[in-house]
């Protein structure tokens, strides 16, 4: 992939997580200052790759799994990134005000929950704490309700494929098909792994349509991982 193409997938990713609608070679053709007929052609081959495809017949093209994943693993190798200021500063707020341990990640769910408009989630101790989910099923995805029960299997699942396949890294993303369960619902799961006095390896994250904002959302739940650990272990 040429590096013009790694950009076009960029910004057609991050257009469709804010308007939530295909994104056109128009547009693309102002923000890259070229013809709309050479947005066309990278697009077309961005297609052939599996990265975008287009969806019923509308002119514009939205990210596969497979592009998600790409960008994600190129965010990954990137420095790590900090959340921006005013999220940053609102959840360590909200962590350091916890109390007990419960209440302190039960505060942190909430407030990923208000930062991300995503469903919030946490092991706490051998239960899964939820919440915001009126946000998750008040996406445009799930407006016609026909993934619901995708989603609810996944959820009344994830707690005990938390507690035995166990991921190991600090934050971890699944993308998609890429889930455990409920692989048609056409959602990710964005979750960090942090020590807490319940286990070593707890979890904290989000799950929402695979239409995010990934690099704010994957940089908050790392920071909030991380801000827990001081928290509760200061």
């Amino acid at each position: 992939m040429s590096e013009r193409q790694k950009q076009i997938l960029s910004a057609i990713i991050e257009q469709y997580a804010e308007v939530a609608s295909p994104v056109g070679s128009q547009l693309l053709a102002k923000v890259f200052g070229v013809s709309s007929a050479t947005i066309r052609a990278e697009m077309a081959e961005l297609e052939r790759l599996g990265f975008i495809n287009q969806p019923h017949t509308s002119a514009g093209r939205v990210p596969t799994d497979k592009g998600y994943r790409f960008y994600v693993n190129h965010l990954n190798e990137e420095k790590e990134l900090a959340p921006s200021l005013g999220a940053g500063r609102a959840m360590s707020a909200r962590v350091a005000s916890g109390g007990l341990p419960e209440r302190t990640i039960r505060n942190a769910v909430d407030t990923l929950v208000e930062l991300t408009h995503n469903l919030g989630l946490a092991t706490i101790g051998n239960q899964l704490y939820m919440s915001g989910l009126s946000n998750l099923f008040g996406q445009p995805e799930f407006v016609g309700g026909q993934q619901v029960q995708q989603v609810a299997q996944l959820l009344d699942n994830l707690e005990p494929w938390l507690r035995e396949a166990a991921p190991n890294e600090p934050l971890s993303v699944y993308i998609g098909q890429e889930n455990p369960i409920g692989r048609s619902a056409g959602v990710s799961l964005i979750i960090s792994r942090f020590r807490s006095p319940y286990s070593d390896r707890s979890y904290i994250g989000v799950l929402g349509p695979t239409r995010q904002a990934y690099r704010d959302v994957m940089t908050l739940v790392s920071h909030t991982g991380k801000a827990l650990e001081e928290v509760l272990y200061e």
